[in-house]
This record gives structure tokens, sequence and C-alpha cells, in this order.
């Protein structure tokens, strides 16, 4: 049996990723493991706060910190009852380290993580996506679907492909999880960068011959200008409940604060899930 991820802030659980995370559990008769990460030091009010302006610090945060951890009791107790109403096989982790780090070693005994895109884990604002979710998506070893505010239950699968090893693989792992999707149409969308009369499918005949074992009745599309333009126009332009898929985040650390990836791209500019996944 499969194990899916779903990620939530202990102090709330995110109405959008627990209807995604059991659509996909169901879809797939997985085991829905819902992951807590209550890190130590991330509190839900603002500690700089009261012991500037508390005449006793330490009663009060007493206090504060008992509320926070029946805020987060009542999180677990509702994933509990919600997935047995689903009736669902399901586990539950409670994580009380650095957010990231704990995600980053529990996905080695995962098939998939489900996490909204607003996820962030601080009190502090943050540009989107957060570091947090950036961080994610650049280390955890297992395929990420990053959700949208809003469930929607998916219409068409649109695989996003560059001739890349990382977009083949997250197509790949994207079939192996979700073999009984074949009733769904499929879209693999292609952009040619170069002279609209050079414009051809990377791969040509081996990709043909991989995408009709995997989706025999997909359609192509090949788009020619700037992809992240194209891609976008593309999938809102769409008219259906798209589910994305591509392969992403495989640079240094460096690289991905200095330079935007697709994946960053759609995140901001979509409210459709994205299924990432790379080597």
């Amino acid at each position: 049996m499969k194990n899916f991820l779903a990620v939530f802030d202990g102090y709330k659980l995110c109405e959008s990723t627990f209807n995604y995370a059991i659509a996909l559990a169901k879809k797939s008769d997985s085991c829905l493991t819902g992951v807590f990460l209550d890190a130590f030091f991330y509190h839900n009010y603002n500690l700089s706060k009261v012991l500037k302006d508390s005449s006793d610090p330490e009663s009060d945060m007493k206090v504060w910190n008992e509320k926070d951890q029946l805020q987060r009791d009542e999180s677990v107790s509702q994933f509990q009852r919600l997935c047995e109403q689903a009736e669902i096989k399901y586990a539950i982790h409670r994580d009380n380290s650095i957010a990231v780090e704990e995600l980053q070693y529990e996905s080695m005994f995962a098939d998939l993580i489900i996490v909204n895109k607003h996820e962030k884990f601080t009190r502090t604002d943050e540009k989107k996506p957060s570091g947090f979710i950036k961080e994610m998506l650049a280390d955890v070893q297992c395929p990420v679907i990053v959700v949208p505010d809003h469930f929607q239950i998916p219409e068409k699968i649109v695989l996003l492909y560059d001739g890349s090893p990382s977009s083949i693989f997250a197509i790949k792992m994207f079939s192996y999880l979700f073999k009984d999707w074949g009733d769904l149409p499929v879209d693999l969308v292609s952009v040619n960068e170069g002279d609209v009369a050079e414009g051809h499918l990377p791969g040509n005949i081996l990709m043909v011959d991989f995408i009709n074992r995997c989706f025999p009745n997909a359609n192509y599309s090949l788009l020619n200008g700037n992809v992240e333009e194209n891609i976008l126009a593309y999938l809102n332009d769409s008219g259906k409940n798209d589910l994305v898929v591509l392969g992403a985040y495989r640079r240094s650390k460096f690289s991905r604060w200095v330079k935007h990836s697709l994946a960053d791209v759609l995140m901001n500019g979509l409210d459709k899930p994205l299924f990432i996944a790379h080597h």
C-alpha cells in the first residue's frame, strides 16, 4: 500500500489540503498520513510582543502555550474524525523540530506529499512561494502535489515536457502512482523557444512511444515562444480543472534564490494543483 503524506501547519487543518489528500488517497487506495509540523519554536502568538509588553512574561507565555497546545490537539482530532468519516486508512505523525527538515526525512519513506502552496510555518510575511515551499521542493525524496486554496476534482491531466530527465521522471512517477486515472483526458504540452518552422517534440519517436504506453489516448500540443508565458496562457485558457505534472527544482540553493523555476511561476499564476517530481 502506498503512503501519502498530507502536510499541515499544526495550528490549523487546511481544508483544501485535506480534500485533495482524501481524493488522491481514495483514487490510488493509499494510506493517508497526516503530518502535523509542530516546531517547538513556532507559536501562534507574537512572542516578542509578549516579552516586551507583559509584566509577567513567564506566566503569560505558559497560558499562551497551553492555548497553542489545545489548538494543535484539536487539528489532529479533526483530521482523525474526517479520515474515519471518509473510511480510509490513516496515520498521524506530529513532528516538533524544524519543519522542512522533518518533512525531508519523512519523505524518504513516503510515495507522495500533499501540501498547500501558501504554507510557510512562520508568522513572518514572505514572498510567494515561501522559503519552506522552495526548500521542500528542492530536497524532498518523493513527488509533491502543491494544491491551491480551493478544492476541485481534476478533470484533465496536463503533462509539461521539455525534453529534460526531470520532466520525463515526473511523468513516470505520476503514471506509477495514479494508474487508474487513465479515464481522464491527458494533454502533453511542450514549448519550442526557437524558430517556429523548426518546432518539434524533444525525443520525438521515443517520447511518443513512451507516452503511448503510459497514456495511450493523450493529445499533443506544441507551443512556440516564451515558455512561461505560453504555458500560463495555455493553462489559464484550458477551461477545465487541470492537474499539472512537471519536473523542477534540482538546482543549487544559491541558484534557487536568484532564479525562479517554472514551478514558482505556476504557483503564483495558477489556481491548479501541481504534481512536481525530480531525480
